[in-house]
């Protein structure tokens, strides 16, 4: 777990996340190394055992970190308004033209 409370598998970037939901999306653990390369299998086949055996608490961890995913999303949106931010790039790419 890294100290932002992130599970990574292995001593990758890619997380218990990202195998969970390929698990759940019927890909074996073969497919799912082959998708991420830097993966391990003994590491795909710990990870989707330990989900097997613990998913409830995997299952309220995914939840807490969505959670957590779109509170950022919201506050990063209401710093920089994504709309705003089109406007005022198309409104200076007219300005260009125009001179």
């Amino acid at each position: 777990m890294t100290a932002e409370g992130v599970v990574r598998v292995g001593k990758t970037r890619v997380t218990l996340n990202t195998v969970v939901a390929a698990f759940k999306q019927g890909a074996t653990a073969e497919e799912i190394v082959f998708r991420y390369p830097s993966l391990q299998l003994a590491d795909v086949y710990a990870t989707i055992a330990f989900y097997l055996n613990h998913q409830q608490e995997v299952e309220a961890y995914l939840q807490q970190r969505q959670q957590q995913a779109q509170e950022i999303r919201k506050m990063n949106e209401a710093k920089f308004d994504p709309q705003g931010l089109r406007d005022r790039l198309l409104a200076r790419k007219a300005q260009r033209e125009v001179c």
